[in-house]
């Protein structure tokens, strides 16, 4: 079994974010991002490999949340490289109940 984290975190508190997620990390775990959080995706990797958290299942953003990112943002961020999936609203609640996960979690510091 798995845990999908739901990470909703602001810049300056990230690295506080992953640092928790650590804890309790196993591999195999997915994250989504929640939020702008998506637009931090580069320094989230960092902190990732920082905290030795690795062996990620997937890593997800919400639609709408993109969205608001802007297109030169996304560009920039190059988000379809870096995410495996972009969930719609309906598509997030259907994942958040799949058997894979035993538990999700909420990261909002």
């Amino acid at each position: 079994m798995a845990t999908l984290y739901q990470l909703h975190s602001s810049m300056d508190k990230l690295r506080r974010s992953t640092e928790q997620m650590a804890q309790t990390w196993r591999a195999g775990d997915s994250i989504i991002l929640l939020g702008a959080t998506a637009a931090f995706i580069d320094w989230l990797n960092a902190y990732l490999e920082d905290n030795d958290i690795d062996r990620i299942a997937s890593i997800y953003a919400l639609a709408d949340d993109v969205a608001q990112l802007g297109d030169h943002t996304n560009a920039k961020l190059n988000l379809n490289t870096k995410l495996t999936a972009v969930l719609s609203d309906t598509e997030w609640v259907t994942l958040t109940q799949d058997p894979q996960f035993d538990k999700v979690v909420t990261i909002a510091l």
